[in-house]
């Protein structure tokens, strides 16, 4: 499963810098709003390092990681929800992605205009959710209207849907995100054709200047502070550090430049890391002669939907699982090792995946 994650910000918060330093993809960074116009798509390799040590023991002839796609989304104004700037534009690319990285700017430099004239992050967070709310209300209120009918003439899921939709609306209406309120499947199943971008998860990146980086500064305080209620995550990252390693192409020389800021890991891990908490997602590995592979599923997940990201086949077809855990394939050295150790598993459909299982799976179609 290919996880797609959008960068949204107001202009000039740093988003296209980040987007670049991430991706390599060199979007167009310029002093000026709307610089990106069309969203920048780019497929940035996961780093894992349990991937580096199957290849040492594996040897295989290639090895290919999971990937995050990046969009970078063209900046947001006040309005954006009525048109305003490149509003609709801007409102229809969110719907399309898995979650948000909303790139907050906590940074002052007089020689970067603001898009309000002044530095308040708790102010440039409020516009943006403030247009998707509105936006949100907007299809609410429309389905709302067309379910209305139908539920007075007795229809008892039509009614059960209004119920759950002023719900939302309500929500929305008192200046709240739709996913606060923590909603079960079942109530979800009203609203979810709408594809609500209130509903979506959220990493507020707080964009820093280079010497705040390790301590964060007011400006990230008062960030945290005001999203302390959403159970979201706050990533701090200098936009502009990740820029210069992103030109480093010894991985070495990023080592070195990294313990030089006394960083531990870079920006861009920080914020996959956090990607995978956020969507709950996890890693299996194949291993073979040809390819020694990372998957990215959901934690959860049975053994013959995690085959179905191979190929619908697998799924299908599934018979069973063969399973080493990571651990096992390092300890002991190879699969035959772990075969004769009885450290490989046979696993059947009700098998649930774990974090850095090794499989191989049998299936007939």
């Amino acid at each position: 499963m290919a996880l797609k994650c959008g960068i949204v910000g107001l202009p000039n918060v740093g988003k296209s810098t980040l987007f670049n330093a991430l991706s390599n993809n060199k979007a167009e960074a310029a002093n000026f709003p709307f610089c990106t116009i069309e969203p920048n798509v780019g497929v940035v390799s996961v780093p894992d390092e349990r991937l580096h040590e199957l290849e040492k023991l594996v040897k295989p002839e290639r090895v290919l990681p999971t990937t995050i796609e990046f969009v970078d989304i063209a900046g947001l104004v006040k309005g954006a929800s009525k048109g305003e700037g490149l509003g609709n534009k801007f409102l229809g690319n969110i719907r399309e992605v898995d979650a948000i990285i909303h790139v907050v700017r906590c940074f002052d430099d007089e020689n970067v205009v603001h898009v309000a004239g002044s530095v308040d992050p708790v102010f440039d967070k409020e516009v943006i959710d403030a247009e998707l709310q509105f936006k949100d209300l907007e299809s609410v209120e429309k389905k709302i209207q067309k379910l209305e009918k139908t539920a007075k003439s007795g229809d008892a899921e039509a009614r059960t849907f209004v119920q759950v939709l002023q719900q939302v609306k309500q929500t929305l209406e008192a200046g709240k995100n739709v996913r606060t309120l923590g909603h079960s499947e079942e109530e979800t199943v009203a609203y979810a054709d709408l594809h609500l971008l209130t509903v979506k998860p959220v990493i507020y990146v707080a964009n820093v200047d280079e010497s705040s980086v390790n301590t964060g500064n007011a400006f990230v305080a008062a960030l945290k502070q005001s999203v302390s209620n959403e159970n979201a995550q706050v990533v701090v990252i200098s936009a502009a550090i990740e820029a210069q390693i992103a030109e480093l192409e010894d991985a070495d020389e990023r080592e070195m430049f990294l313990t030089e800021y006394g960083l531990s890991d870079s920006g861009l891990n920080k914020l996959i890391k956090a990607s995978y908490k956020l969507l709950n997602l996890i890693t299996y590995f194949t291993a073979g002669v040809q390819e020694v592979r990372a998957w990215t599923i959901e934690k959860g997940w049975k053994a013959p939907k995690a085959a179905g990201v191979i190929h619908t086949d697998f799924e299908k077809g599934f018979i069973k699982a063969e399973v080493i855990s990571y651990e096992n394939y390092i300890a002991y050295g190879s699969e035959q090792a772990c075969k004769e150790a009885g450290k490989l598993a046979i696993e059947g459909k009700d098998y649930v995946v774990q974090d850095g299982d090794v499989m191989h799976f049998r299936f007939n179609v």
